[in-house]
């Protein structure tokens, strides 16, 4: 390389670094330019993240040592249940049980345990861990993350002391409280009061436990003082779900996989380990060691003397406060019923209602529920068929027009049978559901009216091939009944075509999603079936009340209801119930099935309920009663609901085996509910409304209709055959809206071929002949159509009528009359 080269070579190579030292210059300053703000934005950023703290902790007011103490000593007041009047049910007492045990009761690898899964950094924080208080309040600010990073101290004070606080302020409600805890105790205590207050789930006797103590002592029968390393880590991993990683169910008895637990467990141990706690054969030993066969067996808890009222009234109350808590929190009715965050708030109401020193106020009647009790007491060998196997009931009372349950009766003696029948129990409806599943829907949407014709002839199920019966072993009565003979009967096969003809026009699964499910109806998927309208689903006896509460209160229905308000000891309101009607049948279809349903209590083919009751001499039975019965599948269960325009009162008995109930089971079943129900009257006469009519809607439409076709007499043509309708004019009661057509051959719901060309030979070979099966709006008097299920003479000793899907049977007193057989 020549001189010359040597010399552009430099040149280029000092441009070069010429360059290099301006770009370097830039970036350097760039570089101190992007810290700069940065250090800005961040001190912005904690001057903002520092106000917004300051704004959510203004209105917290400090604590002393000894506000500590008694938050943390789990300091209590006594909690009410009371009647609707405040005449006082109960006190309420705690489920939980906790024994407080100093530190030195406690082993350290309880409290290593605990520190290594809940707060690792335990012993280095003031309360707090500020990298977790950050990603709060970003989490909070933006909406995004999750906040999370509560130490044990947090934990502590969300658990006794903040209890009432709403999400967003509780956070760093517990940030500045733990701080404040941390100077007036050591980190021992504040360990020790958290493994004492903590819930760990239940024992073997099904109770909910606290505290490390009733956790060794109830799981594995030993002392916290005593666990090994496996035991520990078992408990030390309760306190983040204690219901579901507690190996125990309600009744104490292992649950058939509480494999949750034992995986809980293996974390803890991990966690353990990490923090070089113990060591990794350690680790290993306890990981595989058989826990299980540590876990003690189901044991008996001992007794008190609370029952179904008391439970009944603290179950609903637990449920309302808790759904509140979740509202309060900003859930959403969703995430509220996602199974973790239920049962956080379900303990949390529950501790509230116990501790808290709140008064509960339900809608009971005590005079009424006392006189309920002692009519089963009174009255219940009335239901017994001596078999030798007991029979059992269940009772719900409520009033019409608001839901409130103002009696019910779970059993008939809660000290040897704790199944509560009448608002847990589910039993198949039987006949009792037509009202509500076939005709009542019918009629609202305009299908039937009150003497529209439904074929009873034999049928058979499409699905299975097997023939629908009544109670005499006949399928259907060989001729087409009016809508009110059918429900009069409770003929099954025209119940079957009434709703598979609301299927058909509307849809299979119409009747649950427009009107079951509006009522609270258990969607356990048999709705739809064909055997569905004769009873085959499960429901409760409140289900059933509740729905026959809805058509005495104008198709207006309102969930029925326990606790009416829940109030602190200072008067504020806690709770209190809200209306929330929803209006499931028109007025006027309601009105109508009052009407068809007096027919069933008057004319008294399937129940003797109102002669019975009258027979007493009690002025309530000259009240206006509408009603139904039913029966189920080999006389399983027997039910009967009745009502005046102010109560319902549905009434089953049956035996917790499902055996069968002996003889006639309906006739037990109307002795029985009428006996109960004079007594009830004779307690409180008021809520009975026996001075109160049903009646018909203004909108009703009263139709002058054929007997023979259920439709608008005339002529008609039918296959180049001219037909005079021979029928006698009736009046038949149609929804508002509905349109009720002119006579035709094809006039009913269901039949075949076959069964229109005998009907209309019957009908036409005598003109003057004319069915007896007519009935004026709102006329009470018996139908008088003879069938080899329904007679009209409800006074003879030998008659036998039929009606349910089931076999039930509902008589006067000296009468044996079947109603039903259900085939399914």
């Amino acid at each position: 390389m020549d001189h010359e080269q040597q010399q552009q070579l430099k040149k280029v190579e000092k441009k070069a670094g010429f360059i290099t030292n301006v770009t370097l210059g830039i970036f350097q300053s760039l570089f101190v330019f992007v810290i700069v703000i940065l250090l800005f934005l961040g001190a912005l950023g904690a001057g903002i993240g520092a106000g917004y703290f300051a704004s959510l902790v203004a209105d917290t007011s400090l604590m002393e040592r000894d506000d500590f103490d008694r938050a943390f000593g789990n300091i209590t007041e006594t909690s009410y249940l009371n009647y609707a009047d405040g005449s006082q049910i109960a006190t309420i007492s705690s489920d939980l049980l906790r024994t407080t045990v100093s530190s030195e009761e406690i082993s350290s690898l309880l409290k290593d345990a605990i520190v290594s899964v809940e707060d690792e950094n335990f012993y280095e924080h003031s309360g707090f861990v500020p990298k977790a208080v950050l990603r709060a309040l970003i989490s909070e600010v933006t909406g995004l993350g999750s906040s999370g990073g509560s130490t044990l101290t947090q934990q502590l004070i969300k658990q006794q002391v903040l209890t009432d606080e709403t999400t967003f302020d509780r956070k760093a409600n517990e940030i500045l409280l733990a701080a404040q805890a941390e100077k007036f105790y050591t980190k021992d205590e504040i360990v020790t009061t958290y493994l004492n207050v903590s819930p760990f789930g239940r024992n073997n006797r099904g109770q909910n436990i606290a505290g490390v103590q009733e956790a060794a002592e109830g799981i594995f029968g030993v002392s916290a003082a005593e666990v090994n390393l496996a035991q520990a880590a078992f408990i030390a991993g309760l306190p983040q779900s204690p219901i579901v990683y507690s190996p125990y169910t309600q009744g104490g008895a292992l649950k058939e996989d509480y494999s949750a637990g034992l995986e809980r467990k293996d974390e803890v141990l991990f966690a353990m380990y990490r923090e070089g706690l113990i060591s990794e054969a350690d680790y290993n030993d306890a990981k595989n060691y058989d826990l299980a066969a540590d876990f003690l067996p189901q044991a008996t808890a001992e007794t008190d003397d609370r029952d179904f009222l008391y439970y009944s009234v603290m179950d609903e109350a637990i449920n309302v406060l808790a759904e509140q808590l979740a509202l309060n929190d900003g859930l959403s009715e969703t995430d509220y019923q996602e199974s973790t965050n239920m049962n956080q708030y379900l303990t949390r109401a529950e501790r509230q209602i116990e501790n808290n020193g709140y008064t509960v106020t339900s809608t009971i009647d005590q005079s009424l529920y006392d006189s309920m009790q002692q009519a089963a007491i009174d009255y219940g060998y009335m239901l017994q068929d001596g078999s030798g196997n007991e029979v059992q009931t269940g009772t719900v009372m409520m009033d019409n027009t608001t839901g409130k349950i103002l009696a019910f009766l779970g059993s008939l003696d809660y000290s040897t049978n704790q199944n509560n029948h009448a608002l847990t129990t589910q039993r198949q409806p039987g006949s009792t559901i037509k009202p509500v599943l076939a005709y009542g829907p019918a009629v609202d949407q305009g299908l039937i009216g009150t003497e529209s014709k439904i074929a009873s002839y034999e049928v058979k199920y499409d699905t299975n091939d097997q023939v629908i019966q009544n109670a005499n072993g006949v399928s259907g009565v060989g001729n087409f009944l009016s809508t009110r003979a059918a429900l009069q009967a409770s003929d099954n096969v025209a119940a079957y075509h009434t709703y598979q003809e609301i299927q058909d026009t509307l849809g299979a699964n119409y009747v649950y999603e427009n009107y079951l499910s509006k009522m609270n109806f258990p969607d356990n998927g048999d709705w739809n079936t064909e055997s569905a309208p004769l009873g085959t689903s499960i429901v409760t006896v409140l289900d059933m009340v509740n729905s026959y509460q809805t058509l005495a209160n104008g198709g207006n229905y309102l969930e029925g209801y326990l606790v009416e308000s829940i109030v602190d000891n200072a008067g504020n309101v806690i709770y209190q119930h809200q209306a929330d009607p929803v209006q499931v049948y028109s007025q006027s279809a309601a009105s109508i099935m009052n009407n068809l349903m007096e027919s069933v209590i008057t004319a008294a083919q399937t129940t003797s309920f109102k002669g019975i009751l009258t027979g007493l001499n009690s002025p309530i039975g000259q009240a206006d009663w509408a009603g139904k019965t039913g029966t189920t599948e080999d006389n399983t269960d027997s039910w009967l609901i009745v009502q005046t325009p102010a109560i319902t009162i549905g009434n089953w008995s049956g035996k917790d085996d499902n055996s069968a109930l002996y003889g006639y089971s309906g006739v037990r079943s109307g002795n029985f509910l009428a006996y109960m129900v004079n007594r009830l009257y004779q307690t409180n006469s008021g809520v009975f409304g026996a001075d109160q009519k049903f009646s018909l809607a203004s909108d009703v439409q009263s139709v002058q209709v054929s007997d023979v076709t259920g439709l608008r007499k005339g002529n008609f043509t039918y296959e180049n055959k001219s037909y005079s309708d021979p029928g006698s004019l009736v009046t038949s009661l149609w929804a508002s809206g509905a349109t009720i057509a002119n006579s035709r051959y094809n006039f009913g719901i269901g039949g075949t071929t076959e069964n229109y060309q005998s009907y209309w030979a019957q009908h036409t070979a005598s003109s003057t002949t004319s069915s007896s099966d007519s009935r004026s709006s709102g006329s009470n008097s018996n139908n008088s159509t003879t069938t080899d299920n329904d007679s009209d003479d409800a006074d003879s000793d030998d008659n036998t009528e039929a009606d349910d899907n089931n076999t039930e049977e509902e008589t006067p007193a000296d009468n044996t009359i079947t109603e039903g057989n259900n085939t399914e």
